[in-house]
């Protein structure tokens, strides 16, 4: 009786990613090393949503019986009977994993430790981001053995694509057995895109082996932070605390200028005097401060947009995504349907306010920006149009955006002092509070009436041994949905509490 097994393979991948193309790859090293090969693909609904799932299985020519007889093949990956799983993607090792495709006494896990969001996490009001380090930990319990790397950056940092990378740490975690040159001849070839192929190849393949470390350069841009600032900061000790602080001085001159920064030094400055006396939970309210205010004094408008699209790394950045030759032209198209409310935002106070009261200049704005403009940024016209907007920039400290944003800060951090007084942790939720404004447009004004809900019913109950408690459950009610249910029913739960102890029911 012919007790012989395939290798049985499952390769996880999203759309673009090349999933295909390394499936080949592998059927050429399969087949040029004595093996026959079976290929089947189930597609998944949408780049993120559904990653393609392909499956191979390897069976052994030399197993073969005399007689000619040919082996039956799988066409789809079973739980427990996979002896490869290759993930392009952290979460969708965590799927692998799910599906029970990954064993430990049999499965090796080959996955690029890089994270690309689905999309409950991007929607999400609050961060919804799955924990990374849990799901590498995760992979490692749940696998005979488990490679894992950064093989989306080295795929870029050669101009490659991930499939190669991936093909690369296969070989070289010895997940199957071919050698080296079979892999490398696989690639050869495809005849397109070698090079580039073979050098992410190589790079993986040395990081896999153990010959290399990962690479792990910061996505963060190099220190912009303007000398003169540097030498006027706090003496804080360096930790996470000096990090924030550091980066929020970087952030709000690069959002505006070196004025700009001063004053987010200056708004901190009473935060640092409060919270040296507090110890390791005044460190963390001091974090949470200097975050937040840097986001809430960096918002976007539309001068902000604008500078952002029409930077040259902005520019390299797609280029390089794409994987665009130096001699190819790219072309860029944004869609933009700016609101009459973020029109008036970018003019000056009083004028912006007289547009907003105004019956006819509200309709005459309405219809000249009901419909969306596709503009593009890579045509001298299209980027002149967003240049003229960003050269607003000096002028934003007039406009009618700045005078609200600056009042809801002042609003806030006084509400955040008065709470620290006190309360550490209820000063903490406060501040994390601010979390809720964000983004421009109904985003934003959904935000903020929240933000004012909550404010209003804690406002009588500061004093409270519970008050922390409840500021964060009712956070995170907020943080559910868009429309505001989840927070609705957690106030009237919390409404009925109080009701309850006032009426000497509670306990």
């Amino acid at each position: 009786m012919n007790t012989a097994k395939p290798i049985n393979i499952a390769i996880l991948a999203m759309g673009g990613e090349g999933g295909g193309v390394l499936t080949d790859w592998l059927v050429r090293v399969g087949e040029g090393g004595g093996y026959l090969a079976q290929t089947t693909s189930v597609p998944g609904v949408s780049q993120r949503t559904g990653a393609t799932i392909y499956y191979i299985e390897l069976f052994p020519k030399s197993a073969l019986p005399q007689r000619g007889q040919m082996p039956v093949l799988g066409l789809m990956p079973m739980p427990g009977d996979i002896d490869l799983v290759v993930a392009s993607e952290l979460m969708e090792a965590g799927r692998a994993i799910q599906r029970g495709l990954v064993t430990p006494d049999r499965t090796h896990c080959v996955a690029s430790t890089h994270r690309v969001y689905s999309m409950t996490e991007k929607t999400a009001l609050g961060d919804a981001r799955v924990d990374a380090e849990a799901l590498i930990e995760g992979c490692k319990a749940a696998a005979r053995k488990f490679t894992g790397f950064d093989m989306a950056r080295l795929a870029e940092a050669n101009k490659s694509v991930i499939c190669a990378a991936l093909f690369g740490a296969i070989a070289g975690s010895r997940a199957l057995p071919f050698p080296r040159e079979a892999y490398e001849s696989a690639i050869r070839s495809d005849g397109v895109g070698v090079n580039a192929s073979l050098a992410a190849f190589a790079a993986a393949f040395a990081v896999a082996e153990g010959h290399a470390a990962p690479d792990t350069a910061s996505d963060h841009r190099p220190n912009q932070t303007p000398s003169e600032l540097v030498k006027v900061l706090p003496n804080l000790p360096n930790g996470e605390v000096r990090t924030l602080v550091m980066a929020g001085v970087e952030r709000t001159a690069d959002y505006q200028d070196d004025s700009y920064a001063r004053e987010y030094l200056e708004r901190l400055k009473p935060f640092i005097d409060l919270t040296e006396p507090m110890a390791d939970i005044g460190q963390k309210l001091l974090s949470e401060v200097a975050r937040q205010l840097a986001l809430g004094m960096t918002y976007e408008d539309t001068v902000r947009v604008a500078e952002l699209k029409i930077r040259g790394a902005r520019f390299d950045r797609v280029r390089m995504e794409v994987g665009a030759d130096p001699g190819q032209i790219v072309e860029i198209v944004e869609f933009m349907h700016p609101r009459v409310e973020e029109i008036a935002d970018t003019m000056p106070a009083a004028i912006g306010r007289w547009v907003l009261r105004n019956r006819q200049a509200k309709a005459l704005l309405t219809r000249l920006t009901s419909r969306g403009r596709k503009v593009r940024t890579t045509s001298l016209r299209g980027f002149l149009l967003l240049y003229l907007v960003a050269l607003l920039k000096p002028f934003r400290r007039g406009s009618l955006r700045y005078d609200r944003e600056t009042r809801f800060l002042t609003q806030w951090m006084e509400i955040v002092r008065k709470a620290a007084r006190i309360d550490a942790s209820l000063a903490i939720e406060l501040a994390h509070l601010r979390n809720l404004v964000k983004g421009y447009g109904d985003t934003c004004e959904h935000g903020r009436f929240k933000y004012q809900t909550i404010c209003s019913f804690v406002s009588d109950d500061l004093g409270s041994p519970s008050a922390a408690m409840h500021l964060k459950a009712l956070t995170a009610a907020a943080e559910k949905d868009e429309n505001g249910a989840a927070l609705r029913a957690e106030i009237d739960r919390l409404s009925r509490t109080r009701r309850l102890e006032t009426a000497g029911i509670g306990n």
